[in-house]
Formats: C-alpha cells, structure tokens, sequence
C-alpha cells in the first residue's frame, strides 16, 4: 500500500454514497496542494473489501493517513479541509519555502 517513501491518504468513498461523492472535489484539492508531500489513492469499498477489513472501515467516507506502512490517523464520515488539513500537517514534512 506505501513504500514508505511519502506518506499516503486513503480516501475509502463509494459511488452510492452521497457523502463520498461531496467529499471527492475536496480530496482532489488537496492532492493537487500537497502533491510534493503526499500521495492519494481512491478506493472504491465496494471493489476492496480486502482494504476495508485490513484497515477496519467501518463508515464511509473515511480517510486514512499510512505513514511507513503503517495507519497513523484516520478521519471517519464527511469532514472539512481545515480537519483534514490539521490531520495531515501532524504527519507530513514541512512544505519547500518557494521565493
């Protein structure tokens, strides 16, 4: 699931729920904004019920932080940027200064 070498947001969502649905612009955003710090993956429940149990997803949406394979926060049902962002600065490596 991760290498290790970035940290890695699991985005659990499913085409039938509206609240997945809401939250995808929202997750696309901050993939686009941190992308030098983080890696995103989408993944249908539906489709990987081995990740679901491996990870023990019990509401969707949820997200997951992986860092050097392992969970180190999650975040389940809808949320806000602002949560999520608090969630992930815990974890990741301050972003480059950029002139």
């Amino acid at each position: 699931m991760s290498d290790g070498a970035q940290p890695l947001l699991v985005f659990f969502s499913s085409a039938s729920s509206g609240p997945s649905r809401r939250m995808e612009s929202l997750i696309a955003h901050i993939a686009r904004k941190e992308r030098h710090r983080l890696r995103v993956l989408q993944v249908d429940v539906d489709q990987r019920a081995d990740l679901v149990e491996k990870l023990a997803v019990l509401h969707v949406p949820t997200l997951v932080l992986v860092v050097a394979r392992k969970a180190v926060a999650r975040i389940d049902g809808r949320t806000s940027a602002p949560k999520i962002e608090a969630m992930l600065e815990a974890h990741l490596t301050p972003a480059p200064l950029t002139a």
